[in-house]
């Protein structure tokens, strides 16, 4: 297992391009491999035969356990596996009764039929979520066809096949979410029994997460119930029927009813189309306006109490993991400052009167903040456990707000962009980040991230730092004011920017010199294209 990224431990194999007994050319791709940031192609540094693959697609191993064996056709190489075996006990030392992995799934899958996990399509993912299938249980599958569409914790992105064969079985529907190496598919030839495959314990799908179950919220009204005649007349809607006069019903709802003796018939559907589903019986309870005694009319506010559950996509889920983490366990502070803009304001209004040209006063800040951290690379660091990392770099993040939370797209090497390409990239990725086009590539990388709500009229706020960076920058709106300008008040334009700062890797001072340069060049943007 080779040591693919600079922090990796552990390797999964995400797929195998070549099987054992097949050819293999120096430079042929043999494996997709999970490391801790991304799924990497491995290519063989050797030609010969592949003998042995010693690590099964969707199992995860140490980096320098036992790969694969590649040598010439027909050798034997039990030698090898049983100098390797201490290696493998070690392994399969907390179940030593089990088979080896590669003998079970070699009992239980047929030849030419290959099981599909749920990718790790993004170095943060730990579960996706099917939006959509593009190919359905009996179709043919040709090697590079579209399979499914899958919501990932930063964007939904195609998943393509890297086999060919027929769609046999679907294990994740439309909809449902599952952990990363759950069973997503499987593909073979046409006609395989799958249900040898599915009993193994190799290709067994793991739980997929439950949906929570919406809280339907019962309707008030004004009841009077002195006689029966008006109690009927309020009684509660009817299910839903089709033409033939049959309730609209799943199969359970009508068990549950029949177990609790509940007349479908007065059943409200919340289903689609009116469908009568598990929550409407459980949460049914009978009228009891009839039965009542009369008396006067009584008065029930015709109000409506209402609620909304609403599941947590991949996205809220990651910001809401990631984000805790880091204000929870990175020692925060923050440095505030009020920057004269009537430069920036000049400077813009002459800069877009270029034909063709428009910057945003968004730009400016990136573009400030790049020049800045290249002259001062401790802001522009990141902490590690074992480690800190002064990059000499500069990808700045670019906060964007979308339907489902934030994502933060990369401007790499900004600090050597002109205003204009700085503009047309953050417009981009703010265009496709809103319908979920970024890739993984476009957002990680990030050595130092800018928030800006400014547009939205938010004079100050905070941040909470995206690790391992050791700071994000705050940016608020442009605000007319009075200001002392040379020993007279006078209408000024000021700016506050925040600086929250990672104190493990930023000191009080650093960070104070860094706004410093940053407001050298924003209070005199000229610098900025000289």
């Amino acid at each position: 297992m080779p040591r693919l990224s600079d922090t990796m431990e552990e390797g999964t194999v995400a797929s195998w391009l070549k099987q054992v007994g097949d050819k293999i050319e120096e430079g042929d791709i043999l494996a997709e491999i999970e490391t801790d940031k991304a799924t990497m192609e491995f290519e063989s540094f050797h030609e010969g035969t592949l003998l042995h693959i010693g690590v099964q697609a969707g199992e995860t191993a140490p980096v320098d356990v036992l790969l694969a064996i590649i040598g010439e056709e027909g050798e034997d190489v039990s030698a090898l596996l049983n100098a390797t075996a201490p290696a493998e006990e070690a392994k399969t030392e907390e179940a030593p009764a089990a088979a080896p992995p590669a003998e079970t799934e070699a009992a239980a899958i047929p030849e030419g039929v290959e099981i599909i996990n749920m990718p790790r399509l993004s170095d943060t993912m730990e579960e996706g979520t099917v939006a959509s299938w593009l190919k359905q249980v009996g179709d043919t599958v040709e090697e590079g066809d579209i399979l499914a569409e899958i919501e990932t914790d930063k964007a939904t992105m195609e998943f393509e096949s890297f086999f060919s064969g027929v769609l046999l079985h679907i294990g994740i529907q439309v909809g449902e979410t599952a952990a990363v190496d759950t069973l997503l598919a499987i593909i073979g030839p046409e006609g395989t029994d799958v249900a040898a495959i599915l009993a193994a314990p190799a290709a067994a799908p793991k739980a997929a997460t439950p949906e929570p179950t919406p809280v339907a919220a019962p309707v008030q009204t004004e009841i009077p119930v002195e006689t029966p005649a008006v109690a009927a007349a309020v009684a509660p809607p009817q299910a839903v029927k089709t033409s033939s006069g049959r309730i609209m019903a799943s199969p359970l709802a009508k068990k549950i009813a029949k177990e609790k003796g509940i007349d479908l018939n007065l059943v409200t559907g919340t289903g689609e189309s009116g469908r009568i589903v598990k929550r409407d019986v459980e949460q049914f309870t009978p009228a009891t306006a009839a039965a009542a005694p009369a008396q006067a009319a009584v008065f029930v506010p015709a109000g409506q109490e209402k609620q909304e559950e609403i599941p947590n996509s991949q996205m809220r889920k990651t910001i809401a993991k990631r984000l805790g983490a880091s204000k929870f366990s990175a020692p925060h502070y923050y440095l505030s400052v009020e920057f004269d803009m009537d430069a920036a304001i000049a400077f813009r209004k002459q800069y877009n009167s270029i034909p063709d040209t428009k910057i945003s006063f968004n730009d400016i800040v990136v573009k400030a903040v790049a020049l800045s951290l290249k002259a001062h690379p401790q802001v522009n660091s990141q902490w590690f456990d074992d480690k800190m990392v002064l990059n000499h770099h500069v990808h700045v993040g670019v906060a964007v707000a979308v339907e489902d939370g934030l994502v933060v797209p990369v401007l790499k090497f900004a600090n050597e962009m002109n205003l204009p390409q700085i503009g047309s990239q953050v417009r981009d990725f703010a265009g496709r980040a809103r319908s979920k086009k970024l890739t993984p590539q476009e957002m990680d990388g990030s050595t130092f991230t800018v928030s800006n709500l400014g547009m939205f009229g938010i004079d100050e706020f905070t941040s909470i730092i995206n690790q391992p960076n050791s700071a994000i920058l705050s940016v608020g709106a442009i605000v007319q004011k009075p200001v002392v300008k040379e020993g007279e008040i006078v209408v000024g334009n000021t700016m506050k920017l925040t600086l929250a700062c990672d104190h493990r890797t930023v000191d009080g001072a650093t960070g104070a010199l860094f706004l410093q340069t940053l407001k050298e060049y924003i209070e005199n943007p000229i610098r900025l294209v000289v």
